[in-house]
């Protein structure tokens, strides 16, 4: 059997692991390792296994996932999160759609602690869901919003998306922070120029909520005050040269943690519950990147990464328009894998051809990560939906699903902005970062 022939054999039996709901880093791990013994030894395999744990694991880069992870489960547990959002309903609360806005002005700024879109997802659900339901807001708004807004937890920096997306390519961490920067503004502009559009063509979806006062809107305000000043701290520390993002995770989560205490919203056995939470999480992300670095040399000694590069050169299209085949292949993984295994999988195969048609590696970094978000809605796996629904259980899927709709075509709408703009992902890194 050749090389190719033994990598496609590798590929199905990977995705036949996965349709027989192995978990992920098993089935790669499996599919790797196998796939190294036969084509170049057992040896090489054993080899390989041990260098590459041992490798990730004493990496100094990836304590950056741990921090960023404690760091937005201890805000989940003191209620900081919910103190942010309190303040974005404050203060645009009383307009039409105003909750459902807010809703997704907090996820952006969760987004901004804790790097995950699940994360984000459940805390806010917990936190809005409730509020937008007595407010007798459409099911489908509210819950697609939270949705929709949750994934902002994997684009607006700290992002662990963008963390494994710089391990797997050795790119900058903080370049890529930086990228992330206006694509995350834009998107969110656009989630709430939707919520705008839906609650103007049906004003019932979204009634207006009760008008505060300006004494009310200044206590909401001041309750927001520390995890703005988190926020600041270490995204401005990052931006400003003060810290590497690993300096800045481990100020951000130290920050949290000395604030939980001085406001008594922590207590010794919440920190446990969110210590405990950001190791399991951890663990799984680690156990995905040893896999990746399993699969990865597997499919590199079976050519099909070249084999793939040749056949999209060979269509002699514009470097947009393999870009697009490239982010329409990812559109439909979106819908059947999780967004971390489509990294580990695609990335060996995809990113040789784009650094090969000369396109910026941090660009489409900001471009995948975004199309990533979208298969986090995208039926029928849809991560945060299935997330939402764990909250709101008396929503059914489907009414979810339509209710993401209109958020899913913002993003298309980002996607295509930022393709045909690629200078908005990297003027921040090419002008602050030389």
């Amino acid at each position: 059997m050749t090389p190719a022939a033994t990598g496609l054999v590798g590929i199905i039996a990977l995705f036949v692991l996965l349709a027989l709901r192995i978990p992920v880093a098993f089935a790669m791990f499996v599919v790797g390792f196998i796939g190294i013994a036969v084509l170049n030894g057992m040896n090489a395999a054993t080899s390989l296994l041990a260098s590459e744990a041992f490798t990730l694991g004493s990496s100094a880069e990836l304590v950056v996932i741990p921090l960023f992870i404690l760091m937005g489960n201890v805000a989940s547990v003191t209620g900081m999160s919910r103190r942010l959002y309190d303040a974005a309903y404050a203060v645009i609360g009383q307009l039409r759609g105003g909750l459902a806005s807010a809703t997704v002005i907090g996820c952006g700024g969760f987004a901004a602690l804790s790097g995950s879109s699940v994360a984000a997802a459940l805390t806010m659900g917990r936190v809005s869901l409730a509020e937008m339901d007595r407010f007798n807001y459409d099911t489908r708004l509210s819950t697609g919003v939270v949705a929709a807004g949750g994934t902002l937890g994997i684009l607006i920096p700290p992002s662990t998306g963008f963390v494994i997306y710089a391990i797997l390519t050795e790119q900058s961490i903080g370049r890529l922070f930086l990228a992330g920067v206006l694509p995350g503004i834009l998107l969110l502009s656009l989630f709430l120029l939707a919520i705008t559009i839906i609650c103007w063509l049906r004003p019932e979806m979204g009634p207006s909520g009760p008008r505060t006062t300006m004494a009310e809107k200044t206590k909401a305000m001041a309750g927001a005050v520390p995890i703005l000043a988190v926020i600041v701290l270490t995204i401005g520390g990052i931006y400003g040269g003060l810290f590497s993002p690993t300096e800045a995770a481990a100020v951000g989560a130290g920050a949290v943690i000395l604030i939980g205490f001085a406001m008594r919203s922590l207590s010794l056995a919440s920190l446990w519950k969110a210590s405990r939470d950001s190791i399991v999480t951890t663990a799984t992300v680690m156990l995905i990147l040893i896999a990746a670095h399993m699969i990865n040399p597997f499919l590199a000694l079976s050519h099909i990464p070249q084999a793939v590069g040749d056949m999209l050169t060979g269509l002699n299209l514009p470097v947009t328009g393999v870009l697009i085949i490239i982010l329409l292949i990812y559109l439909v993984l979106g819908c059947f894998l999780e967004g971390f295994a489509m990294l580990v999988l695609t990335l060996p195969i995809f990113f040789p051809v784009v650094t090969q048609l000369g396109v910026d590696p941090i660009w489409f970094g900001v471009l995948v990560v975004l199309t990533l978000e979208m298969g986090l809605i995208s039926p029928p796996v849809g991560i945060n939906v299935f997330i939402v629904k764990s909250v709101a259980q008396n929503v059914s899927l489907g009414r979810i699903f339509r209710g993401v709709l209109p958020f899913w075509l913002a993003m298309l709408v980002a996607v295509a902005i930022l393709l045909a703009f690629p200078q908005i992902s990297l003027f921040l890194p090419d002008t602050m970062i030389r």
